[in-house]
């Protein structure tokens, strides 16, 4: 297995859901990735890391986490190509929000009902 690969390979989700408290604190942290960026999931990485009893919560925050770095480098790459080609591409970082949008969505819902999310395309650079 190449470096590549171990960085994006999502790592197996946790088979257990925490209590509702935990899913609405996922729930909160995939949602605020939509306005807040990575700062909300960092926080809430930040808090819970240290908790041995709350495994799933811990895995959600890192994924929500890891997901808003990947969104923010490619809103980085997407004003740089749109400057690059002159408003060419103008569309770009409109599809990188749309598409962290979705995700962000299709997260919280999952992680309403308990289930482990990942998201499809993440670097994982939070261990």
């Amino acid at each position: 297995m190449s470096e590549f690969e171990n960085v994006t390979a999502p790592p197996p989700p946790q088979t257990s859901a925490g209590p509702q408290e935990d899913r609405t604190i996922a729930l909160i942290t995939h949602l605020s990735g939509i306005v807040a960026g990575f700062i909300v999931p960092l926080i809430m990485w930040l808090i819970n890391k240290d908790k041995a009893d709350k495994p799933w919560l811990i895995d959600q925050t890192k994924e929500a986490l890891n997901f808003q770095i990947t969104i923010a480098i490619a809103y980085v790459a997407a004003i740089i190509l749109t400057t690059i080609t002159f408003g060419l591409l103008f569309f770009l970082p409109m599809l990188v929000w749309v598409a962290n949008l979705v995700f962000c969505i299709l997260a919280a819902v999952k992680a309403n009902t308990g289930e482990a999310y990942r998201y499809p395309f993440a670097l994982r650079l939070i261990k």
